[in-house]
């Protein structure tokens, strides 16, 4: 039986892991990326990388973006909107949680929304400047919500709207982390994957039984009942479903290598699955070798050290 420690931290580093394995990966079609057993930091010599100029093991906006909102909720012990949407500004502009100062591959959505609320738009409507964006880059931050909350399920999913509104408003940006959030909390409290995911649609049902918007947005958009089949894309909705078919992995190893593997938003879908499969199998079941090889660790140790203490 893993601890809950165990899974905390499984969940951090996975995230942080699964982002680092994927960048050099990224924007590729499945059939010219290498085979999965060759899937690393450094891929094989044949393969032309993706971000040349970072070296391997760093992650990206995805990890930084995570990060930033960890730092916030543990400073403020709330979720803040407007002290959140003010760290990734920080980041953008100054490259704050950003391994070796440099911020790259930086979302457009996330660029035009965030440069807009630097510009003075309200952080609950920036993210609506872009009325139909659907990507998937506040779903790929959100799990330090499932780590740091204590609140009720109904406090989470609140928790986990409010924080895609910056960046990503669109409803179905929104559904689709409380989706994730509360199937995150199900596996921290050690279902198996499957079931920690039909307890989660359930509870969200429940939640939004009285709210007939977001109710038809999680049975007419994400269509959680229907068999998941992922491409790897930046659809945060495909993200999800890319997601829950490569948990059906036997490791986190073959979870993250699974999400590679499907091509195009590589270090995204990694990064969210990796998440959830940290959790799952702990961080004693994550190869020693990345963990070893993930560069800028250092600075989250001391996010890690707040972090338990919160958890108690």
């Amino acid at each position: 039986m893993l601890s809950v420690t165990d899974r905390i931290l499984g969940g951090l580093w996975g995230l942080l892991i699964g982002d680092a394995l994927g960048v050099p990966y990224e924007f590729n079609k499945p059939e010219d990326l290498p085979k999965m057993e060759e899937i690393e930091y450094q891929p094989p010599l044949n393969f032309i990388r993706s971000h040349p100029g970072v070296l391997p093991g760093t992650w990206s906006d995805d990890g930084a973006q995570a990060l930033c909102l960890l730092d916030s909720l543990l400073s403020c012990g709330k979720m803040d909107l407007n002290d959140f949407a003010s760290r990734l500004l920080k980041w953008y502009d100054s490259e704050l949680w950003a391994v070796d100062g440099k911020v790259f591959d930086v979302g457009n959505q996330t660029e035009k929304t965030l440069i807009a609320f630097g510009n003075g738009m309200s952080p609950y409507q920036s993210g609506n400047i872009i009325p139909e964006g659907k990507g998937n880059g506040a779903l790929m931050r959100v799990l330090p919500l499932v780590l740091w909350n204590k609140g009720s399920d109904e406090e989470l999913v609140n928790d986990a709207h409010t924080q895609s509104l910056v960046t990503h408003g669109h409803i179905c940006n929104q559904v689709c982390c409380a989706l994730y959030c509360l199937w995150g909390r199900r596996l921290l409290e050690g279902y198996s994957i499957n079931k920690a995911y039909d307890l989660a649609v359930l509870k969200l049902r429940q939640i939004y039984r009285e709210n007939l918007e977001y109710y038809n947005e999680l049975e007419e958009s994400i269509c959680p009942d229907e068999p998941s089949v992922g491409t790897g894309s930046g659809f945060v909705v495909d993200s999800l479903r890319s997601t829950r078919m490569v948990l059906a992995s036997e490791s986190y190893e073959k979870v993250v290598k699974s999400a590679i593997a499907l091509g195009y938003d590589t270090d995204t879908t990694a990064a969210i699955a990796g998440g959830l499969a940290g959790i799952y199998f702990g961080f004693e079941n994550i190869p020693k070798r990345w963990y070893q090889e993930l560069r800028g660790k250092e600075m989250v140790y001391p996010l890690i050290d707040k972090l338990l203490d919160h958890i108690g």
